[in-house]
């Protein structure tokens, strides 16, 4: 009798007994919902994440021919999309990138979602912010399909802005296999030093959420864990792009409200600190970066409408495209 029981617990619990090993269940697939095709060039996928266990939306820019191509993974901001009526990315709300990859031969994944949450993989559930395993999606979940459902070849680069910079960092410096190139515009990289780290915790309570939620109290060495400077040595053999502005007004600011001075303008002065500090910590590795530093600039679109098509050069080497 003892024995029985204690092969019934053995069994439910998939643990081997009496040498030998009973095969763990293999995690659920994610799965495409279903579809809405918006133009020869751009279509909306609703997929079921098994990590998050809910349906998240994602728009592919794509070449209107056949053939196999390379995909680039674009990360929204803090608010990813959330201010949306149609919740679309913001990238295909603000800027003209819809016009500017229509020749490119590249799908463009544009996740919808995640609100301040870093693409990352939170240790719990958020009572405001809910369930984040962003890092499962992106890295597992979604390039399958992607590859599948719009011939992908299996070269993947990886860009973001602002928090979706600091994500984007994250995410290639830990899966250096999956990601050709990185392209970060206006980011923070060094997530467990004391004053980036309180930003990161900052941008989360901003919108709601617990930072203790994401990666634990500020002790806790998940911190560390994600933190792409001290990965840094994984982006050897990477395209890298950096840009940021310094906080002065630039031409986009013209005629801007007086947000731009209160909020847009100290966030890109430290997003250039930030940035000095990554190319100090890439050149002392000796590994090639292209930084550009811009004269001016506020932590606002116009500018990063621009530094998506400087950084193209270098997504478009990563991307194996010239």
């Amino acid at each position: 009798m003892v024995k029985r029981l204690a092969a019934a617990v053995a069994v439910a619990l998939m643990v081997p007994i009496s040498g030998a090993t009973i095969a763990h269940a293999q995690p659920a697939s994610a799965r495409i919902d279903h579809v809405e095709r918006v133009g020869d060039r751009q279509t909306k996928l609703f997929v079921h994440s098994p990590a998050m266990n809910r349906i998240v939306q994602v728009q592919v820019l794509h070449p209107a021919w056949e053939g196999a191509r390379p995909s680039l993974y674009l990360l929204d901001g803090v608010s990813a999309g959330e201010e949306s009526e149609f919740r679309e990315s913001t990238w295909t709300q603000r800027t003209d990138i819809e016009e500017f990859f229509a020749d490119k031969n590249t799908n463009v994944v544009l996740p919808v979602g995640g609100t301040a949450s870093y693409y990352t993989d939170w240790n719990t559930p958020d009572p405001v912010l809910g369930v984040n395993k962003w890092e499962t999606f992106l890295t597992e979940e979604l390039p399958p399909l992607i590859d599948a459902e719009f011939g992908g070849n299996g070269v993947n680069a990886v860009a973001g802005l602002s928090m979706g910079a600091t994500g984007a960092m994250s995410l290639i410096t830990r899966n250096p296999d999956l990601y050709q190139g990185v392209a970060a515009l206006s980011g923070c990289y060094d997530t467990s030093s004391d004053s980036s780290r309180d930003t990161v915790r900052g941008t989360v309570a901003y919108k709601g959420g617990n930072p203790d939620n994401m990666w634990g109290p500020p002790e806790d060495g998940r911190w560390e864990e994600h933190d792409s400077y001290l990965l840094a040595e994984r982006l050897r053999g990477k395209e890298v792009f950096l840009s940021t502005g310094n906080g002065l007004l630039g031409p986009h600011d013209l005629g801007a409200g007086q947000d731009v001075l209160t909020v847009g303008a100290p966030l890109e002065l430290g997003t250039f600190v930030c940035t000095v500090t990554y190319d100090r910590r890439l050149r002392e590795l000796g590994i090639p970066a292209r930084v550009v530093y811009r004269p001016w600039g506020t932590h606002s679109w116009g500018y990063w409408q621009d530094d998506i098509k400087a950084a193209w050069p270098t997504l478009e080497d990563a991307l194996g495209l010239r």
